[in-house]
């Protein structure tokens, strides 16, 4: 080996390998991509090892790259780990937080939590990052997620945002004028159903209960979106029935051009929680959006 490599490289080789893309590595780091690639090139000639498959798509470790990966992240990661404790002596705390989460929760940060937060810890920047998909929050370098209730993995450690919500069935008051109005969910085989498409491409299956009575249906329809806000724009427009969070619903219910049907169908669920994993060492800014959090309850 030609010399110790710099933690900078160090720190550039792993993020490579999460992302599996120089692109989306060099966007993380602040660096052009080109940049980053004769920073790992010089990293492999300094060890005398290829450290990394490239091809024209995609890259990802070689053998010895993964064993050296495996020893790099807890020595990062307690790296880390040693920054934010000198970062708990400052008056307030700073650097990075990355949190993923469906756009309907980042939405309910931007009302009232984020402008507390940043207003309080100018320091800590925040990145939020919205994907339908859920995904390992730990594997993906996340600080948190933020997922409805149901969604949380049972081994992280998870703080209320919301209290209890509900998903609704709605239409327009003129599609349900000329189609008539659904009083079971039986009921909806006779009538146009929006379809919502899960991440994985996987049609979501709506879900009733009632008196204990639980129902899960793969409703027909002609319209599929993946988007709650699109749903509620075709439901307005008339275009047939929707199964979306009440959040998403509320503005167009509010204006009338939204009315809820199958109301006794559809029960609260658990709302939008914060979650991290418990085992690892908690950031000093997390810790300081959970305080907001609370307070904000």
């Amino acid at each position: 080996m030609n010399g110790r490599p710099a933690l900078s490289e160090l720190s550039a080789f792993a993020a490579v390998v999460q992302h599996r893309s120089f692109r989306k590595a060099a966007d993380e780091l602040g660096l052009a991509p080109s940049t980053l690639s004769h920073m790992m090139r010089s990293l492999e000639a300094r060890m005398g090892v290829r450290l990394l498959h490239r091809t024209t798509r995609s890259v990802a470790p070689t053998e010895a790259g993964e064993r050296l990966l495996a020893r790099l992240h807890p020595i990062l990661h307690a790296l880390d780990e040693a920054l934010d404790e000198v970062n708990t002596f400052r008056e307030a705390p700073s650097g990075a937080l990355r949190i993923n989460a469906s756009e309907v929760a980042v939405q309910v940060l931007l009302q009232s939590i984020v402008p507390a937060f940043v207003a309080r810890y100018p320091h800590v920047t925040l990145d939020l990052v919205t994907e339908g998909r859920l995904v390992d929050i730990v594997a993906e370098g996340f600080d948190a997620g933020i997922r409805l209730g149901e969604s949380v993995p049972q081994d992280m450690v998870a703080v209320a945002i919301t209290r209890a919500t509900r998903f609704v069935t709605v239409a327009a008051p003129a599609y349900l004028a000329a189609r008539g109005t659904p009083r079971l969910p039986e009921e909806l085989a006779a009538h146009l159903c929006i379809r919502h498409r899960l991440p994985s491409g996987k049609p979501y299956r709506w879900e009733f209960e009632k008196a204990g009575q639980e129902i899960r249906m793969d409703v027909q329809g002609v319209i599929t979106l993946d988007h709650p806000g699109l749903m509620v724009q075709a439901a307005s427009a008339g275009l047939g029935i929707a199964y979306v969070p009440l959040d998403a619903a509320q503005s167009a219910l509010g204006a009338g051009q939204l009315v809820t049907v199958l109301d006794d169908w559809c029960p609260e669920i658990p709302g939008l929680f914060l979650y991290y994993p418990g085992h690892r060492h908690v950031p000093a800014g997390l810790r300081a959006l959970v305080q907001v959090i609370r307070e904000q309850k």
